[in-house]
């Protein structure tokens, strides 16, 4: 399925990473994430034996990490080759070095990486002339559209980010189909309802080395995401407060005993912010001078935009890092606050992601998903597409057979 525009593997840039000799450490990383995903190894086998991905280039863009290098290694058993770059500070540098010294694939990222750096990755995949894109936070579909991707004929999108793309700024641009994972019951009912809680507490615990019992958090968006963020701060004490602006959701929240509120009443109120909406632009400078001395903001969205960061930027008058994932800001009126994980997704940056077990299921919907639509681009229309119910339901079945507590034939 190549053809004369498609650069040859060996012909493209070298791998970009942090360090080569981090390989070691990224192996045992990926063998424990492995060992913990029982579905993506029963379609891993399939792919190895039914080969629908040979022939395949896949550009993709998804978190560098360890149970995603358990995704790569099935897509390569399905015949695809793969190119592949993260998002910026989510990067495991020893899973990169790893991947990138065994199985040849080639990768653009490293942890330090910034946003222009990140956009450079961007335009390394896409000059690679894939012909099926995995995608987060639609920036290799974008790409794509403008001109950049012209062998495309499929994708996938993991986000919310992304699929709030494809439904605003990218709709009816796109001249290819894309199926949404984030749409999935699937993925909504684990990955983001019992995933994204537990992940975002661990990221906000090992950054800040604080207390959360007691406090007072506002999680802004109240969403499949930002619902299970609630939940889990409520459950282990914290007074939680939700801003969202959609009326069923919020009297959902406050049917749920939260109390619901706008976005400055919040900033006035809270110790810590986390954001959690898919959208850019959330907090902006008309609420950070509202906010308490010595809070602290957070974001669980997949862009760092949804904090102004430069903003914030512009408006302290100093700043100093205190610790690895925790930045201060002085405010022109007297107070300061602590901006966690460079505005980017706490669970990744200052953690190490969700759990194995539902990205098990996330990265199975993926790649049936990417069979499917590699197999069958005909049978799609162009533009944003739900994940097809027989995938779900394929996972489900399978998720079931993996877990002590069922007894069902």
């Amino acid at each position: 399925m190549t053809n004369h525009d498609t650069p040859s593997m060996a012909s493209l840039e070298p791998s970009m990473i942090a360090n080569p000799a981090l390989a070691e450490s990224g192996e045992a990383r990926i063998s424990w994430a492995r060992g913990h995903m029982p579905v993506l190894a029963r379609l891993c086998a399939e792919f190895e034996r039914d080969q629908p991905l040979k022939g395949r280039r896949i550009g993709m863009c998804l978190h560098v990490e360890a149970k995603t290098a358990v995704l790569v290694e099935t897509l390569l058993a399905g015949g695809a080759e793969v190119i592949w770059t993260g998002s910026p500070a989510t990067t495991d540098d020893g899973v990169a070095a790893a991947m990138a010294t065994r199985t040849g694939v080639r990768i653009y990222s490293i942890k330090a990486d910034d946003v222009p750096a990140h956009h450079a990755h961007i335009e390394r995949i896409l000059a690679s002339n894939p012909d099926l894109l995995l995608d987060n936070g639609a920036d290799l579909i974008a790409g794509s559209v403008d001109g950049r991707g012209h062998r495309v004929v499929a994708a996938t999108e993991e986000t919310t980010s992304g699929r709030n793309r494809l439904i605003g700024e990218l709709s009816g641009k796109v001249n290819f189909p894309v199926i949404v994972i984030n749409d999935s019951p699937i993925k909504l009912g684990f990955e983001s309802e019992r995933g994204i809680g537990p992940a975002a507490v661990d990221g906000f615990m090992r950054a800040t080395n604080t207390l959360i019992a007691g406090k007072t958090f506002a999680v802004i968006g109240f969403g499949w995401c930002g619902r299970s963020l609630a939940r889990t701060l409520r459950a282990l004490g914290a007074i939680v407060i939700v801003v969202e602006t959609d009326p069923i959701k919020a009297l959902e929240a406050a049917y749920e005993g939260m109390l619901v509120t706008d976005i400055n009443r919040a900033a006035e109120r809270a110790d810590t912010i986390i954001t959690v909406t898919g959208h850019p632009g959330i907090i902006l400078k008309e609420q950070f001078l509202k906010l308490k001395d010595g809070a602290m903001l957070g974001n669980m969205g997949h862009f760092s935009t949804e904090i102004d960061v430069a903003g914030l930027r512009a408006l302290s008058t100093g700043s100093r890092q205190v610790n690895l994932h925790v930045e201060e800001f002085d405010l022109p009126n007297g107070r300061k606050v602590h901006l966690l994980a460079r505005g980017e997704m706490l669970n990744l940056t200052a953690a190490i992601g969700h759990q194995i077990e539902v990205m098990d299921l996330g990265f199975a919907l993926q790649a049936h998903a990417m069979r499917i639509i590699s197999q069958h681009p005909g049978d799609f229309t162009n533009g944003y597409q739900s994940v097809p119910d027989h995938v779900n339901r394929a996972i489900a079945e399978h998720g079931l057979r993996t877990l002590s507590s069922v007894d069902i034939d």
